[in-house]
């Protein structure tokens, strides 16, 4: 799924603003003017920023989340959210906690950037098709059509920087036991690329795609029709005539996004699971420390014996961890954001 697969891999306005922004139909779909571009890059900034932030709080539970999805079940070194923190803390340091979040937040710009004007073409394309249609020659962009349009751009931008989310998987798995160690982001993609060819940098790259779709569309069904029976219940007086705060704004995505990612976090197991595949003297937590690490010929196959092995509860290892961090990860990113945007002058519509 988005690796951002990743409620986290999202600012807290996008999560907020999924709805919102699939409200503006009566928009058409314009080229966006000097003073856009510059709107768009200063967002970038605010949310790269905002990313990069909220994605290094919560580093220890995302490394942790990693470990306990790919780690082999014949060792056992990870086991629980306590545990594992504490596990890491005394064999790894400080340090170890944080492995693999600067390739992480390296992503954050560049699939932003992707992201952006993916949205953009998309839209436009969406849009052209939708009134070749008898009767739609004067239509303008719903919010199911926008939301087919963020579905697309979330699949061209995770596309455009899966190589960097492989890598970014294996620098986080790796410890110093072992026996071959990546030295960064460019040692790391072009050791595969040497040892494994070009497509091994795209391995799980298919539950990725085909997680977009559950998680996108749940996300944006679970928001709205949290946001609509707070304003017709007004529960704990949350709703003030039809409009939300924007605390209450972010809890919905918070829940929405919860939601989304739980159903399709199976998905987000076998990928990093398909990811380890073929890795050359692969880190000890995935061979066992010199035990046989299951191989994987497919999406498929890696669902068929996860389940036969280690049974149907290890398609949600290290989702504890996973949904412990939404919160605060949403939270300093929104401050961050705020922060952030104060001092470009970037205008942030959630709060509109």
């Amino acid at each position: 799924m988005a690796s951002e697969g990743d409620v986290v891999g999202k600012t807290s306005a996008t999560i907020a603003n999924l709805a919102e922004e699939a409200k503006i139909a009566s928009e058409g779909v314009k080229a966006p003017t000097r003073l856009a571009l510059l709107s768009i890059c200063k967002s970038l900034v605010a949310g790269g920023v905002a990313g990069g932030v909220s994605r290094t709080a919560v580093a220890p539970l995302e490394r942790l989340k990693i470990l306990l999805q790919v780690q082999n079940p014949h060792a056992i070194k990870y086991n629980g959210t306590i545990q594992g923190l504490k596990y890491i803390w005394r064999t790894e340091g400080f340090r170890g906690l944080f492995k693999g979040n600067g390739t992480n937040c390296a992503r954050i710009v560049p699939n932003s950037a992707v992201k952006f004007f993916s949205y953009e073409e998309a839209s436009k394309g969406i849009l052209w098709l939708y009134r070749q249609q008898p009767g739609n020659e004067d239509a303008e962009l719903t919010p199911v059509l926008r939301l087919g349009a963020g579905a697309c751009a979330g699949i061209i931008a995770m596309s455009a920087t899966y190589p960097m989310d492989l890598v970014r998987g294996r620098l986080t798995v790796q410890t110093d036991k072992s026996p071959s160690q990546y030295r960064g982001i460019a040692h790391a993609l072009a050791t595969v690329l040497r040892e494994e060819g070009p497509r091994a940098l795209y391995k799980g790259w298919l539950p990725s795609v085909i997680g977009v779709v559950p998680y996108v569309g749940l996300n944006f069904a679970v928001y709205e029709s949290l946001k609509d029976w707070l304003v017709k219940s007004r529960p704990f007086g949350l709703a003030e005539d039809t409009e939300l705060s924007v605390t209450t704004k972010l809890a919905c995505g918070a829940a929405a996004g919860t939601v989304g990612q739980t159903v399709a976090y199976p998905l987000d197991v076998i990928r990093r699971r398909m990811q380890m595949v073929g890795w050359k003297h692969a880190a000890s937590v995935v061979t066992a420390d010199g035990k046989s690490a299951l191989e994987y010929t497919g999406m498929v196959d890696a669902f068929r014996k996860t389940v036969r092995y280690e049974g149907f509860g290890a398609l949600y290892k290290g989702l504890v961890p996973n949904s412990v961090k939404v919160v605060p990860s949403i939270a300093i990113a929104f401050v961050s954001y705020e922060v952030v945007k104060d001092l470009l002058g970037v205008e942030m519509r959630i709060s509109d």
